[in-house]
């Protein structure tokens, strides 16, 4: 039986080139996925000025895009969504929008298709479209012709950001601010330095330490403001939260007591705002870290640029991506101004011809024509002595537009005017062949102008900053209470009465110690069993960690002694303070004060003391036995007050 092996490969690579080229990751030349390359084009073939049906744009779009309606719908939402201003709300960077098109700040979803309506905006029809440069391909089911890719003059792909998953590899593009990437670019052309960061419609602060020219990350956090000493308002939201999920996770912190507020009031209209109450004995000053640690209010965000270049994914970086399409943009203005420069000869040829044709009377020899050939060969013979004159040889094209000049125009035929349109196509001429000489400065003059005229509709919303890092233990409520019961020697959470009580964090840890010498440290347990006698329960102080001075004695009741510091450990592992010997702890605590060793003779009812004074007490490792107190049996170890 032959192996179906080659087959599946074969099937796979090419469902995974197909996944990846045409429908995940985006082109380097326009930035967009091929849906909403399509979308795009069907607007423009589309625009007559007007706000046309959604439903009837995702109706010719499926004409070119073979994944359905509803795939369609939800990309132009998306793109509808993207770039919004604040001073037009219904203005993105590519739509202007009528209808419900859903709110990203409360991730509230769009009408229906049939309800809404949308059309190029200036901005995109002045820099993505022109036909004479795009280059045609055959659609799915070739019936339509589609464009391999738009020839944008905008860094599409960082304008808008992007997220797609293929088979084998995603890319995640976070959304610049439109005049800084085309500052950026004439920076390029100037040969200067420049940087280029992240900015999202929500808003919010953002750290941008890590993000490493877009192969980093960046740490993003609500913008939040203090109402006196017990409310503070959310004002803006990190990207990629809404105003309900940031609810939902302060409600959870707050359920798990990591945050103390009593009320949340969402007041969100046009613009975010949160108001939260706080409890009493509680002020903003200290909730406010505790929202960034437990809540949605701080986001991190991974960014890794994957793009389809030359006609495969590649890996890049902001400044390299930027350069790149900088370099695009000088071609596509130089091919524009070529086919201007085209365009403009053509006139001139086309002038210059009728020119000579009416002031020359070159009309008046096919009268005596008899035949089409004849007449032909009367303008051929008629415009030859002036053929110094063309701009190019004269064709049977030129001809056959000559010829259908009617008698009434060239009876109103106007030398001067004729004259003057020549020389304004030649002055035009001029004009083109000085732009493409100076091609960098006609592409910086081109930028600043684009600049000028659109910069003000998208100021910068998310502000960098350097953010301090939130300590999470530092801010922690001491929100579990941990009891110990002796009689049963249950210790934890769940532990509800008891001989010994603690308040902690999550964060804490708990040191105990046994009077036969064990301890073990370990963080706040549900419920754990303590086996032994416990001499001491408290926190664990990770900074300073644990220092006391212990007396104990070994098997034979000789008295040791040794100062103690525990500063590293492993979680929930059981240790020893006497080191290889069966004994007992008989003090343990600071070095003050003077210990009393009780004897007790042999033979004899007296009993003889020895008093040590604990400052003396030479400090010693852990797992070391220490300084020997005594060389007889200590019958008891006491403090003297």
């Amino acid at each position: 039986m032959p192996s179906v092996e080659p087959l599946m490969r074969q099937n796979f690579l090419e469902y995974a080139s197909k996944v990846i080229i045409d429908r995940a990751i985006p082109h380097l030349a326009d930035g967009c996925k091929p849906v909403q390359r399509r979308i795009l084009h069907t607007l423009s073939e589309m625009d007559d000025g007007k706000f046309i049906k959604v439903a009837n744009v995702i109706g010719e779009t499926m004409k070119l895009h073979p994944h359905g309606d509803a795939a369609i719908g939800d990309a132009l939402v998306v793109l509808a969504n993207k770039g919004l201003t604040r001073a037009n709300e219904n203005l993105s960077y590519f739509l202007e929008r009528q209808g419900n098109f859903g709110n990203i700040l409360t991730g509230d979803s769009a009408a229906a298709p049939r309800y809404i309506e949308c059309r190029l905006t200036p901005l995109a029809k002045e820099t993505l479209f022109n036909p004479a440069l795009t280059r045609f391909l055959p659609s799915y089911d070739g019936r339509k012709d589609e464009p391999e890719y738009l020839p944008a003059k905008l860094p599409v792909v960082l304008m808008l950001g992007t997220e797609g998953i293929a088979v084998g590899m995603a890319t995640t593009i976070l959304s610049h601010n439109l005049p800084e990437l085309l500052r950026a670019q004439i920076a390029i052309l100037r040969d200067e330095k420049f940087q280029c960061l992240p900015d999202f419609p929500q808003g919010g602060l953002m750290d941008a330490s890590d993000y490493a020219d877009g192969r980093g990350k960046v740490r993003l956090r609500a913008r939040i403001e203090k109402d006196g000493d017990k409310k503070v308002v959310i004002r803006e939201i990190p990207f990629g939260t809404t105003v309900d999920s940031l609810i939902e996770s302060i409600e959870a912190a707050v359920e798990k007591g990591k945050v103390k507020i009593s009320n949340i009031e969402d007041r969100t209209g046009a613009e975010v705002e949160i108001l939260l109450t706080l409890q009493r004995g509680v002020y903003a000053d200290e909730v406010i870290p505790q929202l960034f640690a437990y809540t949605g209010c701080e986001q991190s965000i991974n960014s890794n640029i994957i793009v389809i270049r030359d006609g495969k994914p590649a890996e890049i970086t902001v400044s390299d991506l930027l350069r790149d399409l900088t370099e695009r943009l000088k071609a596509v203005i130089k091919a524009e101004l070529e086919h201007e420069l085209a365009q403009l000869t053509d006139k001139q040829h086309a002038l210059t011809l009728e020119q000579v044709f009416i002031e020359n009377r070159v009309y008046k020899r096919i009268e005596e024509a008899t035949t089409e050939e004849a007449v032909v060969k009367a303008v051929y013979d008629g415009m030859k002595p002036f053929s110094a004159r063309f701009v190019r040889p004269m064709t049977d094209a030129d001809v056959a537009r000559l010829l259908e000049i009617r008698i009434k125009r060239i009876s109103a035929y106007d030398i001067n005017k004729n004259r003057k349109d020549i020389a304004d196509v030649l002055a035009a001429i001029q004009a083109a062949q000085n732009k493409l000489k100076r091609l960098t400065a006609t592409t910086i003059a081109w930028l600043e102008a684009l600049v000028k005229k659109y910069g003000h509709l998208w100021p910068r919303r998310t502000q960098v900053q350097a953010f301090q890092a939130i300590d999470k233990k530092a801010v922690a409520n001491a929100n579990i209470r941990l009891g110990y019961d002796q009689a049963t020697g249950f210790f934890g959470s769940q532990v509800r009465s008891g001989d010994r009580e603690l308040k902690v964090s999550e964060y804490d840890k708990i040191i105990a110690i046994f009077q036969d010498g064990r301890y073990r440290i370990m963080s706040p347990p549900d419920k754990t069993l303590f086996e032994g006698k416990l001499i001491h329960l408290d926190l664990f102080d990770e900074k300073t960690g644990f220092n006391a001075t212990v007396i104990y004695r070994d098997k034979a009741k000789c008295a040791w002694g040794k100062a103690i510091s525990i500063t590293s450990f492993i979680k929930d592992k059981e240790y020893e303070l006497i080191k290889d010997c069966a004994g007992r702890i008989d003090y343990l605590g600071p070095a003050s004060g003077t210990a009393v060793l009780v004897f007790q003779h042999a033979g004899r009812g007296e009993a003889a003391e020895l008093r040590i004074d604990l400052a003396t007490i030479e400090p010693a490792g852990v797992a070391t036995r220490g300084a020997k107190l005594s060389d007889r049996a200590v019958a008891r170890v006491g403090k003297e007050k």
